[in-house]
């Protein structure tokens, strides 16, 4: 059933209108989707090597922009829309801790936090929840998303046929292992601050 899925997502990524779902998952990761670009990105790199850049670019100004959707829900809708995501993804307890630090340490929690499994839509939505500073949060986001997604990209760019091979001959455990990575950034938010 994996290698289904995994053959399907590698069509779709090869497909014309893949930029725009990616730019659609990657919008939506940073403001209220719980599944990360990089299901998208990895594939949609592996199937067009030549295009690894551009599809880097189009995943991390998606990303910005559906931080500041983010933001905006965080500073503006934060009693409605943005109480309804922190509870839907039992966050409460790591928003309440990023939006304490953000006084001291709010650059180096974006910088930092876009960079791992934690839920960039926390950070997002902390940000604009504790009214930080909207242009040093874009820059900011700008800066880790872009390291993010163009590092993925370059490496599979630069390994693209060996991380290929790698994928497909440990596919099931490298489902299993993206799937600990993804409930765990959810963990760490709620337990560990």
């Amino acid at each position: 059933m994996i290698r289904r899925l995994y053959d399907w997502v590698i069509r779709l990524a090869a497909h014309p209108r893949a930029l725009w779902a990616l730019a659609v998952i990657s919008f939506l990761e940073s403001s209220v989707f719980p599944i990360p670009p990089d299901v998208m990105l990895i594939p949609m790199v592996l199937a067009n090597r030549s295009k690894a850049f551009t599809i880097a670019l189009v995943c991390t100004v998606s990303s910005v922009l559906g931080g500041l959707l983010g933001y905006a829900i965080g500073y503006y809708f934060f009693e409605t829309l943005g109480e309804w995501v922190v509870r839907t993804y039992h966050m409460e307890a790591g928003l309440a801790a990023f939006r304490h630090g953000f006084d001291e340490y709010g650059i180096w929690i974006i910088l930092i936090k876009g960079l791992t499994p934690i839920p960039y839509k926390l950070v997002t939505i902390a940000s604009g929840a504790a009214h930080f500073d909207l242009f040093t949060f874009v820059w900011a986001s700008i800066v880790t998303r872009g390291v993010r997604f163009f590092l993925v990209a370059a490496l599979l760019w630069r390994f693209g046929p060996p991380i290929r091979t790698f994928v497909e001959e440990r596919l099931t455990l490298l489902t299993w292992l993206f799937l600990i990575a993804l409930v765990g950034g959810f963990v760490a938010v709620r337990f560990l601050f």
